[in-house]
């Protein structure tokens, strides 16, 4: 009997946890699930500065559960073995993207062991050519229902582009 394959790990990154990550989490965990590939991943999100425990945003969950989907799980930090532990680490904004880059350099103890993750933004997988702005997907917070919609919009298109990558038919 042959070994299965290593799990690929994927996780979706923004500031705290609470609208963006979770949602392309979530979005990206029932887009595996309706492919029949859910197997193949190991899927989670953190936030560069999360509140621990926070759930994910009301709205968020609305949209969610408008498009079929929950969301499930509390706000978590940002570790920097994450960037061992996963295989792809997509990030919701140019902001965030310099973060992580500042994290996964060497310190005054060196260098990360282990890291291998393959950190990029979330919108440079649908969009290659996609420069300023366009790179970012916008934090809803404060925006109501109507930006959520947005921000779901572009994650749809995102974590679509993202799944087709890595489990090519």
């Amino acid at each position: 009997m042959a070994d299965e394959p290593a799990r690929v790990g994927v996780l979706f990154v923004c500031h705290a946890n609470m609208c963006r990550s979770p949602l392309a989490e979530g979005l990206f965990r029932h887009l595996a699930t309706q492919r029949g590939v859910l197997e193949r991943f190991e899927i989670d999100s953190a936030g560069v500065q999360a509140i621990e425990g926070c759930p994910p945003h009301e709205l968020s969950r609305a949209i969610a559960a408008e498009h079929g989907f929950a969301l499930s799980g509390e706000g978590r930090q940002l570790f920097r073995e994450d960037l061992s532990r996963f295989d792809h680490v997509v990030v919701m904004d140019r902001s965030n993207y310099a973060t992580l880059e500042r994290l996964a350099a060497p310190s005054a103890f060196g260098s990360l062991a282990n890291y291998e993750a393959q950190i990029r933004l979330l919108r440079a997988v649908a969009n290659p050519r996609a420069r300023g702005r366009d790179l970012d997907v916008p934090d809803p917070i404060g925006g109501g229902p109507a930006r959520y919609a947005e921000v779901y919009t572009i994650l749809r298109e995102a974590c679509s582009a993202l799944l087709d990558e890595l489990t090519p038919r």
